[in-house]
């Protein structure tokens, strides 16, 4: 039976709402939530302490760079993990990769924050540290695909943006939190108690929101349109096989498309680190920028989900790149010139205008470029590679970085560059919002 949908034939089964697909929407957003919560607790921590904690030997400028660094080592092992994740989760389920994806990001989080420093075991500690971000890494490498596969395939035809933004969502969700404990356990008024344990409390914390989303996660099933996929008669083959022998073009264009994401680390990491330690600014206003982005985020998102499924994913995308690429440079002049209020304001340019459509959308963007049967390997494959850069961006930005009132502006030509390759690569994808569920990836 067909029905149909904007003057394509639809099954009427795809364009009917899963009677789990809201529930697929909160198992999505909790689960980002607590790995990004994660992630950026790490990267906003490795700009304000772990020099400190962790590489005092390399004196403040090389330890800010490694420090910086580490953050990427959570990216490195993403491709790797992805395979892994990726694998079984088309072979066994999305369900059951996404369990173990955020036990194994509550774990390690949570062992970062019990962690002795450098001063208490030497060279031991910075390892350990790095090992953990791997874990974390390797977690975050089969949670955004599998919780973006889940939504979009529970959700009806005309919902799918919609469905699969909620996965970003969440990730700003988690940096709105992550933001507002840093705020308060860096805002305390000794700055030695700071150093001393209350960095390890925002690490902590992140058990309760494992134990949340392993709640929520565990009472939904697969969706249908995946337990189709996984019973038909179509010969079965590793889905890493037939990405790159049939889907190569997809895989280079997502990784084209995601180049977009090192606004997110620019934002979060480097400009906190240099805003607060070269420019001057204070700790709360920069850190602050990151909570009222986050909190403008939580809606700005899902209302872009909603207008992708209307005219489709590939205008809003580029809308959102384009203007990260022109603002970023205004916001590192606001922040050179210490300017609270333009800092607030070109933040939710950057941030808001731009960065939460692109964020919004990529989910759908990648998963739609996959059939059921490859989706979760394809969009885990392809999106950890485009986020390799992503995790060193930091790094690079403070290479660039240079002395003085302008010394922003190489940092700024980079992460406008990535935007605007983003956004050419876009105009290669096939605009998928009129199709059937079950057609996507064919």
């Amino acid at each position: 039976m067909t029905s149909t949908f904007d003057g394509r034939a639809v099954r009427a089964d795809t364009s009917v709402r899963s009677p789990h697909a809201r529930r697929a929407a909160l198992a999505s957003f909790v689960g980002s939530t607590l790995e990004y919560y994660d992630f950026f607790i790490y990267a906003s921590f490795s700009a304000l302490a772990f020099n400190t904690l962790f590489f005092p030997d390399l004196g403040s400028f090389w330890g800010t760079i490694v420090s910086m660094a580490t953050i990427g080592i959570g990216y490195v092992v993403r491709p790797l993990a992805a395979l892994v994740f990726g694998h079984f989760g088309d072979t066994l389920g999305r369900k059951r990769m996404l369990v173990v994806t955020l036990v194994m990001m509550g774990v390690a989080t949570s062992l970062i924050g019990c962690l002795p420093t450098y001063g208490a075991i030497g060279v031991a500690a910075p390892i350990l540290l790095v090992l953990l971000r791997a874990v974390q890494g390797a977690s975050a490498a089969g949670e955004s695909a599998g919780a973006a596969s889940l939504a979009l395939e529970h959700a009806p035809a005309h919902r799918r943006a919609l469905a699969a933004s909620w996965v970003n969502t969440g990730a700003a969700a988690g940096m709105l939190l992550a933001s507002l404990v840093v705020l308060v356990f860096s805002g305390l008024p000794e700055e030695d108690a700071f150093l001393r344990w209350g960095w390890r409390i925002p690490f902590l914390l992140s058990l309760f929101v494992a134990l949340a989303g392993l709640v929520i996660r565990r009472m939904l099933p697969e969706s249908e349109v995946f337990e189709e996929a996984v019973s038909s008669d179509e010969p079965k083959e590793m889905p890493a096989k037939v990405i790159f022998r049939d889907h190569w073009p997809s895989v280079l264009r997502v990784v084209g498309c995601g180049l977009f994401a090192v606004v997110s680390t620019i934002f979060s990491a480097f400009a906190l680190s240099w805003g607060t330690h070269e420019a001057g600014v204070s700790r709360t206003v920069m850190v602050g920028a990151t909570v009222l982005t986050a909190a403008l985020a939580l809606v700005a998102q899902p209302a872009a989900g909603i207008l992708a499924d209307r005219i489709g994913r590939k205008p809003i995308f580029i809308t959102g790149n384009l203007v990260c690429a022109v603002a970023i440079s205004g916001f590192f002049l606001a922040v050179s010139q210490r300017s609270t209020a333009l800092i607030l304001i070109t933040a939710c340019v950057v941030m808001v205008a731009g960065y939460s459509l692109v964020n919004a959308v990529g989910p759908a963007l990648y998963a739609e470029m996959f059939e059921t049967r490859i989706r979760y390997s394809g969009m885990a494959i392809s999106g950890q590679l485009a986020l390799v850069a992503t995790g060193f961006a930091p790094t690079i930005a403070a290479a660039l970085v240079r002395p003085g009132p302008n010394g922003w502006i190489p940092v700024a030509v980079f992460t406008a560059c990535c935007c605007l390759v983003s956004a050419l690569t876009t105009l290669t994808v096939r605009e998928t919002y009129r199709i059937s569920t079950t057609d996507l990836g064919k």
